[in-house]
């Protein structure tokens, strides 16, 4: 089991600038749903974006203590186009 605050300390490693919003879906630790903006998205199409984060959690996804992960990637200038509430 990872918590919510190693997944974002791993992408947080992976990706120095992120900012990074952890959501645990189900409470057991490995079903997480996670939103990343980092300036290392700029120029970069969706699957390299996700590429990023993958690598970034390499370990904690092949050793399977993330089952699955869904996630919104997005650079500093697409987060603050984003309409807000």
């Amino acid at each position: 089991m990872v918590s919510p605050d190693q997944v974002a300390s791993m992408i947080k490693t992976g990706l120095p600038d992120a900012e990074v919003q952890v959501e645990d879906l189900t409470g057991g630790g490995d079903h997480y749903q996670v939103v990343v903006v980092s300036s290392e998205f700029e120029g970069k199409g969706l699957v390299q974006r996700h590429q990023l984060v993958y690598r970034a959690l390499q370990q904690a996804m092949s050793s399977e203590a993330i089952h699955a992960l869904t996630m919104k990637t997005y650079t500093p200038q697409d987060w603050q186009a984003l309409p807000t509430a």
